[in-house]
């Protein structure tokens, strides 16, 4: 098994990213309470910019790396992650996904969550969400502490999205996160057989289940070299929080409470 490196922090770094990961709880709180159909990706990116500045952050997708077009990722229905806000106005029953990575004292906390646009989901829909958000948070529960594995994370996300028949998005994985936005370990949502990590206390990940309603294949658009869709145009969602391995379990980080 190998070892990770999310990097040693100290105790002013995981501050940093506690309050950091609250102010972005606080951002999807304003988003949620912001759009509404009629609205485009683009006033979304400018109300999210505008909130990240109001709260001290600075946004993450807007360094020099990764120099993402937007502050926010804006996924919307068939596309899964990485999405390049645009000029789409958004019509009720749309799905989309939101995920923002924020700087905050010189620490990254990543998070995602995926709604309906103008109206509460239904159906296959309300399958879809429910099921992605219920993986998450197997996941995090799965964490028992110090000497967790990737595996036990990414078995419990697998076997939620399998029980309820959805898409496992394979090609993209969670990762370490804190002292930059992408650090390793990987944190599959699924098990892989004689590829296993032990995380540690004091270890930060972003898990992040991403399910469809189809396949699971993708494609990334070659118009904007950024956004990852679903191939066989099923609809997608996607949810992510920042988890700090404590000694017997585990520390939302990017939650009001």
């Amino acid at each position: 098994m190998s070892q990770p490196i999310t990097g040693r922090k100290t105790p002013e770094q995981l501050d940093a990213m506690r309050e950091g990961g609250k102010i972005l709880a606080r951002i999807f709180t304003d988003i949620r309470g912001h759009v509404q159909p009629g609205m485009t990706e683009l006033d979304v990116n400018d109300f999210v910019a505008s909130k990240i500045k109001e709260y001290g952050a600075t946004p993450t997708y807007r360094e020099p790396v990764p120099d993402f077009p937007g502050v926010i990722c804006i996924s919307t229905n068939e596309e899964i992650v990485h999405g390049v806000p645009t000029e789409y106005e958004f019509e009720v029953g749309d799905v989309a996904s939101f995920d923002l990575v924020i700087t905050y004292k010189g620490m990254k906390t990543d998070s995602a969550f995926t709604m309906t646009i103008g109206e509460e989901p239904k159906g296959a829909t309300k399958h879809l969400i429910s099921l992605t958000e219920r993986s998450l948070y197997a996941g995090i529960d799965a964490i028992h502490g110090d000497g967790t594995t990737t595996n036990e994370i990414g078995a419990a996300v697998e076997a939620v999205l399998s029980r309820g028949k959805l898409g496992i998005i394979r090609e993209l994985v969670g990762h370490g996160v804190g002292l930059e936005m992408h650090m390793p370990p990987d944190v599959p949502n699924y098990r892989i057989r004689g590829h296993d990590t032990v995380l540690h206390a004091g270890d930060t990940i972003a898990i992040e289940p991403m399910a469809t309603l189809g396949g699971e294949r993708i494609v990334t658009s070659q118009d904007d070299g950024w956004t990852i869709s679903t191939r066989d145009g099923s609809l997608a969602a996607h949810f992510e929080h920042t988890v700090l391995i404590t000694d017997d379990g585990a520390e939302i980080l990017t939650q009001l409470q």
